[in-house]
C-alpha cells in the first residue's frame, strides 16, 4: 500500500534500471554508466542536467544495484559539519569492514561553497566515499577545479515525448491509486508541453488534473489539452522554477533593470528568491545586464556585478539577498548603453562576411629572421613613441578599412570616449 499523501512522482520512482526511463546514451546497453554498473568499478562522477530527468533516481539505483551503502545530502540544507560527519562515518566503517566504499550523493552540489567542496576532496581522492553529485548548473563554473578533476561529468537530457508517454501509461496502469480510477487521456500535447521533459513535473501535473477534474457522464475522468491548461492556471505554484512562470519572472526582472526601475527590479528579484531560485542564477544575470545594458555608460556596474557574484557564491542564502538587492538597485539606477553589445554583434556579422581577411604585414609578429625578411612587422609604429600616444596607422584588414563597429551613445562617460576618438579618427568618427 502506498503511504497516504505520498506524491505520485515518489510513488512512481524507479527501483532498478529496468524501470528507469530516458538517458539511453548513459545507461543503455554498452554505454558508459551501464558498463560501470555491470563491472562494479564505480568512480566518482557528477550528473549535470535539468530538473526531473532522473539524477537522484539514477544515483539511488546505482548504489542499490551495487549493494553500496547510500548517504545523501542536500546542498541547500547541509553544511561542512554534515559533510564531515558522513565522511567520518564512512571512514570508521571502512576500518572494520571490507565492504566497497559507500556512495555519497549530494543533490544540487552547485550550491556548495568552496569550503564545503574542499571538505569532500580528501575523502573522494582516497576512495573513502564515491561521490555522485547532481547539478542543474554547468559544473565547470560551479564546482572547484580540484574536485571536478576527480570526477567524470555525465550530461543528462530532457526526456523525449516517447519517454513521457511511457511514464504516463505506466502511471495510469500501475500506480496503486490511479489504476483504480477510470482515466481517459484524450490529448497529451498540453501535458507534455507543460512538463518540458521533466518526469516529476509530468506526474505532478497528471495528479493535479486527475484530482481536479470531475468525471464525465461516462464515469471517466477525461484529460484534454483544455482541462490540463485550466487546472494548471488554478493549481500550479505561483513561481514554477524551470517552467513558464520562471521565464516570465526572470524576463520581468531583466526588463525592469534595463528600464531603470529599481523598485520593480527588487520586487521581481524577491519573487524569484522566495520561489527557491538559485541566487547564483540571479547574480549571473546581473553580470550580463551590467555588460549588455549598462556597459560603457557606467563601467563600474560590471565590477559591482562581478563582486556580487563572488560574494553570493561565498556566503549563500539568506544573506546573499542583500548584496543581490544592492547590485540590482545600482544597475537599475545607472545610465544605460548597449554600445559594447552592438559593437561586438556588428563585428561578428563582419566576420561572417569574410573570415579570411589577412592581417596587414606591419601588424604581424616577426619572431624569426625569415619573417622579418618577408616584411612581417615592417612599418609598424609603436604608439607610445608618438605625441599623444597615437599614430595614423590603420589596424583593420584592407578590405575592412572604414568599418565602424563601436558607436558611442549619448551619456557622460561615452561623451568623453567620443571626444577622444574624434581626435584620433576624425575620418571615421564625426560630431553628428
Amino acid at each position: 500500500m502506498s503511504e497516504i499523501g505520498t506524491p505520485l512522482p515518489e510513488r512512481m520512482r524507479p527501483r532498478d534500471l529496468s524501470q528507469y526511463v530516458g538517458q539511453r546514451h548513459l545507461v543503455g546497453p554498452g554505454c558508459i554508466l551501464r558498463n560501470m554498473i555491470d563491472s562494479g568499478n564505480l568512480s566518482s562522477f557528477i550528473l549535470w542536467g535539468p530538473p526531473g530527468v532522473g539524477k537522484t533516481t539514477l544515483a539511488s539505483i546505482i548504489a542499490h544495484t551495487l549493494d553500496r551503502e547510500f548517504y545523501t545530502l542536500s546542498a541547500v540544507s547541509s553544511g561542512v559539519k554534515d559533510v564531515r560527519e558522513v565522511i567520518d562515518k564512512a571512514r570508521n566503517k571502512s576500518l572494520f569492514s571490507s565492504a566497497a566504499a559507500p556512495v555519497l550523493f549530494i543533490d544540487e552540489i552547485h550550491r556548495f561553497n568552496k569550503a564545503q567542496q574542499d571538505a569532500l576532496l580528501g575523502a573522494v581522492e582516497s576512495g573513502i566515499v564515491v561521490l555522485i553529485g547532481a547539478t542543474t548548473e554547468n559544473p565547470s563554473f560551479e564546482v572547484i577545479t580540484p574536485l571536478l578533476s576527480r570526477c567524470q561529468v555525465f550530461v543528462l537530457k530532457p526526456l523525449e515525448a516517447s519517454d513521457l508517454d511511457l511514464l504516463l501509461k505506466r502511471a495510469l496502469n500501475s500506480d496503486e491509486e490511479l489504476s483504480k480510477r477510470q482515466i481517459a487521456v484524450d490529448e497529451t500535447e498540453a501535458l507534455f508541453r507543460h512538463s518540458g521533459g521533466d518526469a516529476r513535473k509530468l506526474l505532478n501535473i497528471l495528479e493535479i488534473v486527475v484530482n481536479a477534474t470531475p468525471p464525465a457522464q461516462d464515469g471517466a475522468v477525461h484529460i484534454s489539452n483544455k482541462t490540463v491548461t485550466a487546472c494548471l492556471q488554478e493549481n500550479m505554484a505561483i513561481y514554477d522554477k524551470g517552467g513558464e512562470m520562471h521565464y516570465d519572472i526572470i524576463s520581468a526582472f531583466i526588463k525592469s533593470v534595463r528600464g531603470s526601475d529599481p523598485n520593480a527590479a527588487v520586487y521581481w528579484m524577491a519573487r524569484m528568491l522566495d520561489g527557491g531560485e538559485d541566487p547564483l542564477f540571479i547574480a549571473r544575470r546581473l553580470c550580463i545586464l551590467a555588460a549588455e545594458d549598462i556597459g560603457l555608460a557606467n563601467p563600474n556596474a560590471l565590477l559591482l556585478a562581478d563582486a556580487t557574484f563572488r560574494i553570493v557564491h561565498s556566503i549563500g542564502m539568506p544573506e546573499a539577498r542583500i548584496p543581490l538587492s544592492e547590485c540590482a538597485v545600482y544597475l537599475a539606477s545607472s545610465p544605460k548603453s548597449n554600445s559594447a553589445y552592438l559593437a561586438v554583434e556588428s563585428a561578428f556579422a563582419a566576420v561572417e562576411e569574410d573570415k579570411t581577411a589577412p592581417v596587414p604585414l606591419y601588424l604581424r609578429n616577426a619572431p624569426t629572421s625569415l619573417m622579418k625578411e618577408l616584411g612581417y612587422s615592417d612599418g609598424y609604429k609603436y604608439a607610445h613613441d608618438f605625441e599623444g600616444h597615437f599614430t595614423d596607422l590603420e589596424f583593420m584588414p584592407d578590405a575592412m578599412r572604414g568599418r565602424v563597429f563601436y558607436e558611442p551613445q549619448p551619456n557622460a562617460q561615452e561623451d568623453r570616449l567620443k571626444a577622444y576618438l574624434l581626435s584620433c579618427w576624425p575620418k571615421y568618427y564625426t560630431k553628428k
